[in-house]
């Protein structure tokens, strides 16, 4: 009897295929085992002699090989291999396997008599007479190729994906490619079927082949994939794992992605071109920023300076108007040089207060009034005790175009005070209040408890020049000017001033 050693040699081929006793070769029971097997055609059956020489040949073995018995009997079945296991001697090994333990199994690609690949389940069992004696070898080959593809309505789906699409078995080999495939890589799919997924992609790291199972869903790579004619082409590929009954699989897009590395590279240059434009424009912007503080240094020192001369010639003025109000005898003429002499006070001093404070635009007026009515004391010859100043004035600034017109009506006002509220050394109080309206306008007031004003007093009728500049300057102010003098005299003007 035929010794199989365990291994499954094909249906029925043991048990009644068996090899005659005595001499009889190979040869003579050909035929038997041909009409035994012919029926079989999922199965490549065939017997090989001592020398690997074909010996038989199976409808089955003629359909999944595409050789015809008369091609192929007598070939050496190293013709099923690639040139690269023929020339490690694959095919002898898988003999002397057999020889030594009974019988051979694997798993592995082969080839068609037109070049094509596909993957087969190989057994290769040693046959041996009743003696020991080995006669030959019985082989089974079975096409797995068509149990693991996909039914026909998946490989209609896979086909009409606009992306390219491969399935790759566990050895890291395509079964399935599409149309998309092809154009993307130059190949035609008999060409990549049983070509290693690396092939196309050869970045794609083994542990994907693998480890299918640790493989996220639909992860995305951007690789670099080699077409037919040896060019690079960048790529995502998104992997997909399935779980067959033959086994696991991956199943791979490849998309091209040159027009978004294009589109990326272009944002980088973009980028960079932007990155580089903001570096010179903040550049340009110190650059301007430093001469602007310069300039405006300058400005300072020189706005500063000017303020410092007009007030010393205004005091050089009133110095002189100092001088000649001396060599004038008491009179109107020395009256009204003694009062041009406080207005030019009243100006100097608000440039005084804008040198002292260095902010060119406002001058702090709290104190300005309080320095202003000091000095009209002072040249009154009024002492404090008999006439009390009483401030009730925010902390407030003004422009210095409202504060000029402003403190020459407190200079005529507080003046007028001291000269006509309080005859024969009466006492008295002059009250001054500023203050800032919910309006955006502020309100001065100036105020006395002395004699009060002439019955029937009208501000517009009057000679006097201290009252008629009042006049003058509140519309300078585009005030609303309003007195009363039953209790003391009292004048009162609202402004508009910026917020």
């Amino acid at each position: 009897m035929v010794d199989s050693s365990n291994c499954d040699v094909g249906p029925g081929l043991a048990a009644e295929n068996p090899v005659p006793t005595g001499g009889a070769t190979l040869s003579a029971t050909a035929t038997n085992f041909e009409l035994l097997v012919s029926s079989v055609r999922d199965y490549a059956i065939f017997l090989l002699d001592l020398d690997g020489r074909v010996a038989s040949w199976n409808a089955g073995a003629e359909r999944s090989k595409g050789y015809r018995a008369l091609e192929i009997i007598g070939q050496h079945f190293s013709c099923f291999y690639s040139s690269g296991d023929v020339e490690a001697g694959l095919p002898d090994h898988e003999l002397r396997l057999a020889t030594r333990n009974g019988c051979y199994e694997d798993e592995g690609w082969r080839f068609r008599k037109d070049g094509s690949r596909f993957w087969a389940r190989v057994s290769i069992s040693a046959l041996r007479d009743v003696t020991g004696k080995l006669v030959g070898f019985g082989k089974v080959t079975r096409d797995l190729t068509t149990s693991v593809l996909p039914n026909e309505q998946f490989r209609l789906a896979i086909e009409a994906t606009p992306t390219g699409m491969m399935m790759v078995n566990q050895a890291g080999a395509i079964v399935l490619v599409n149309a998309q495939l092809e154009r993307l890589f130059g190949y035609s799919r008999q060409e990549l079927i049983g070509k290693p997924a690396v092939t196309l992609v050869p970045e794609l790291p083994r542990t994907y082949l693998d480890e299918p199972r640790a493989i996220i869903l639909g992860a995305g790579l951007d690789l670099h994939g080699l077409r037919k004619d040896e060019t690079e082409v960048p790529v995502e590929v998104g992997l997909n794992p399935l779980h067959t009954s033959e086994g696991d699989f991956l199943l791979s897009s490849v998309v091209d992605i040159t027009e978004r590395k294009r589109a990326e590279r272009e944002r980088e240059a973009l980028l960079g071109q932007l990155k580089g434009l903001n570096t010179e424009l903040e550049r340009r912007v110190q650059t301007r920023t430093a001469d602007l503080s310069s300039a405006l240094q300058e400005r300072e020192v020189l706005l500063q300076e000017v303020h410092h001369r007009v007030k010393n010639n205004l005091h050089v003025i009133a110095s002189l108007m100092e001088m000649q109000a001396r060599l004038l005898p008491p009179g109107d003429g020395h009256h009204a040089l003694r009062e041009c002499q406080g207005r030019v006070h009243a100006i100097a001093l608000i440039h005084e207060k804008l040198y002292q404070s260095k902010n060119y635009a406002d001058v702090p007026f709290s104190d300005y009034i309080r320095g202003l009515a000091s000095e009209i004391f002072l040249a009154a010859g009024v002492s404090p005790d008999a006439v009390s100043l009483i401030l009730a004035v925010g902390d407030l600034t003004i422009a210095v175009d409202k504060a000029i017109p402003c403190g020459l009506i407190l200079n005529e006002l507080i003046t007028n005070a001291l000269k006509h509220a309080f005859p024969a050394g009466r006492r008295g109080t002059i009250r001054v209040h500023l203050e800032r309206l919910d309006s955006g306008r502020l309100r001065l007031s100036v105020a006395d408890d002395g004699v009060g004003l002439p019955e029937g007093f009208n501000m517009l009728g009057q000679k006097s020049l201290g009252l008629r500049l009042i006049g003058t300057l509140a519309k300078q102010l585009d005030a609303k000017l309003t007195c009363s003098g039953s209790a003391g005299a009292s004048f009162e003007l609202t402004f508009p001033v910026e917020a």
